[in-house]
């Protein structure tokens, strides 16, 4: 476990996770930063910087030269190792699945060998101690990168990955994690983990803004990001990728709600 420290960020840090290669998302939100006069030094992101959408290329040229910090995320690990596959955790035949044969070869194609080993590099956790707390930010869990864990998750859950990460680094106070999609803040009896959902998909609420938090004296916010939607499906109908992901960009529901636990499934009459 590749593990990179920060020091100290007491002033306001913007958290965000998956770009999933949608470069409008990225630009809305790095002016969201500006907007509140956060530099990048203060910005986090959870990883899956290229995905389901339609620009790769330039959304990690666009981090690089941000330089803000980012947690690699299974994305990353699959597309700098030269993996077929997307490590994204999905069931053998679901639609996230069977949808990212299309997006993660186009992904893997697209970006340079200069851009997957940057994605090789990055850190598995990255830590920051704030306002007299120390955060870690991972992408999905400490025992697996690509484990879904949900607001609803069992108890056990959080226990389990809070331990497997602290025998990593050494206690933490709070842990920020991605990888889901949806944001949550779970209290648990270590501290709170705190997910800020991702700015490249919607959260499955019918609605095309996607989120980003704001962790300021201590305290999380979670945020609604707008930005160009129509941008974003121009990219992946010009990249040719399949229509699942990108419909899901208008309507805000996922073409893929069964990698959803069965409780957080939306009933089908609100999709329409």
């Amino acid at each position: 476990m590749k593990h990179a420290d920060l020091g100290v960020l007491d002033g306001p840090v913007l958290l965000f996770g998956g770009p999933y290669s949608n470069v409008q998302a990225l630009d809305a939100v790095i002016a969201a930063a500006a907007a509140r006069g956060i530099d990048c030094g203060h910005m986090m992101c959870t990883g899956d910087v290229a995905a389901y959408c339609g620009a790769p290329g330039p959304c990690v040229q666009r981090l690089r030269d941000l330089a803000c910090p980012v947690v690699a995320g299974n994305c990353e690990v699959q597309l700098a190792s030269g993996a077929s596959g997307c490590g994204c955790g999905f069931d053998a035949g679901s639609a996230c699945d069977l949808l990212s044969a299309g997006w993660f070869g186009f992904a893997a194609s697209a970006l340079s060998a200069d851009d997957k080993a940057w994605m090789g590099g990055l850190p598995n956790v990255t830590t920051f101690t704030h306002q007299g707390s120390r955060y870690a930010a991972i992408h999905g869990g400490a025992t697996d990168i690509s484990r879904f864990i949900w607001g609803n998750s069992d108890a056990s859950v959080f226990d389990q990955e809070w331990q497997a990460l602290e025998d990593h680094i050494g206690p933490v106070d709070h842990i920020i994690a991605g990888h889901c999609g949806i944001p949550f803040i779970r209290k648990t009896p270590k501290g709170r983990w705190i997910n800020a959902g991702v700015i490249g998909m919607p959260p499955h609420d019918g609605r095309q803004q996607t989120r980003f938090a704001i962790l300021d004296g201590g305290e999380v916010q979670i945020h609604r990001l707008d930005y160009d939607v129509a941008g974003a499906m121009r990219d992946m109908a010009d990249a040719g990728l399949p229509d699942g992901y990108r419909r899901g960009l208008q309507s805000g529901y996922w073409p893929s709600e069964d990698i959803l636990p069965a409780d957080l499934r939306l009933p089908s009459l609100a999709r329409g």
